[in-house]
């Protein structure tokens, strides 16, 4: 087991390789007591295609891009923690009798975990947490079982190790999310009891996490992301996919785009995130949200936070998870600060250095 190593402790630093469908990111952080230090950080956008939907299709062209991004970020970890995506994972909370050793206890669920999967054992890699007693029987303990389709696994292992580096942890990013969200929690007052949405919108898929007390109650996944607008762009001013990239970055389209295609796009983000918001409330006790936490590279959009908060009527913010980090040299931080919204995985990720 152990292959999704979501509890397995490290001492030796991590490197936060974040894979998402058209960039790879990585960084690496250092801590001295309770204080943070970004040591390193790169982003390297991937060629069209490689990663369609967090799914791997181009291993060798992947690892080509992890190979530029370490370059670029100077960073000499060669142990590294990815993530695969929460659709990807099946979790189901199980009991099994409490005072049994780990070997005891990894050998009894292999024999019975078909029960709770499924697909072919042989398919799968699976890891298992000891939550602590069962409410209902002080004789069992409660024990989170996770199983994700080897493939998913094995690719981005492959990714790694043509890139060089060597593949300790493979995480689930509702987790590497969770873990992230305490570094901006910190961030805010009375927000330990709070009930907080967080929108990471990246080019293709947005996610929804919503954490109660800064535990994950609730995830959905949804295709939709910053690369509609890009098209939209492309079609509307006659644009390649490059030209409409960089415009959306760098402005100077014409006067209509405001009114005619950001506003829109604005518009159908707060129509993603109250849909969203709808499956979360009717699928739960919770019928309201304290926060909403944005996140992804779309997150950092002028406007969008005000939009949000005005037509939800909730309190909006921009994901920073380094704003309390001490900053290294060489690391550029004005571009650091840019891609902070969208570096959330990453930190949490990085963050298994420490655990």
């Amino acid at each position: 087991m152990g292959i999704l190593g979501f509890l397995e402790r490290k001492t030796k630093p991590v490197l936060g390789l974040d894979i998402s469908s058209t960039s790879v990111k990585v960084l690496e952080l250092s801590r001295q007591g309770d204080s943070y230090r970004v040591e390193s950080y790169a982003v390297k956008a991937l060629p069209p295609n490689t990663v369609v939907e967090k799914n791997i299709n181009e291993v060798e062209a992947l690892a080509e891009s992890i190979k530029v991004a370490l370059r670029q970020s100077k960073t000499k970890i060669r142990d590294a923690a990815v993530a695969v995506a929460g659709s990807a994972v099946i979790t189901k909370l199980i009991e099994m009798p409490a005072g049994m050793s780990e070997d005891v206890l990894e050998t009894q669920i292999s024999l019975e975990a078909d029960q709770y999967i499924p697909y072919p054992l042989e398919e799968v890699a699976i890891d298992f947490e000891v939550q602590g007693p069962s409410d209902n029987n002080p004789d069992q303990v409660d024990v989170l079982l996770a199983a994700c389709r080897r493939e998913n696994v094995d690719l981005r292992v492959t990714a790694l190790e043509l890139a060089e580096l060597k593949p300790k942890i493979v995480d689930v990013e509702a987790y590497t999310m969770e873990r992230a969200f305490s570094l901006v929690a910190e961030q805010f007052e009375d927000q330990e009891e709070q009930v907080v949405a967080v929108l990471d919108i990246g080019a293709t898929m947005t996610t929804l996490s919503v954490l109660s007390a800064g535990k994950t109650v609730y995830t959905r996944e949804q295709l939709f992301g910053g690369k509609q607008l890009t098209e939209e762009i492309q079609r509307r001013y006659g644009l390649s996919s490059e030209e409409a990239g960089l415009a959306k970055k760098q402005g100077g389209l014409p006067d209509d785009y405001e009114s005619e295609v950001l506003g829109p796009f604005k518009d159908a983000v707060v129509q993603q995130m109250t849909r969203s918001l709808q499956f979360f409330f009717s699928s739960s006790q919770y019928n309201d949200v304290d926060h909403i936490l944005l996140a992804g590279g779309v997150a950092a959009m002028e406007g969008l936070s005000d939009v949000i908060s005005e037509k939800l009527g909730t309190p909006v913010s921009v994901a920073n998870p380094f704003a309390r980090m001490s900053v290294a040299p060489r690391v550029n931080a004005i571009a650091l600060a840019n891609d902070a919204p969208a570096l959330m995985i990453a930190a949490g990720l990085a963050m298994r250095s420490f655990d």
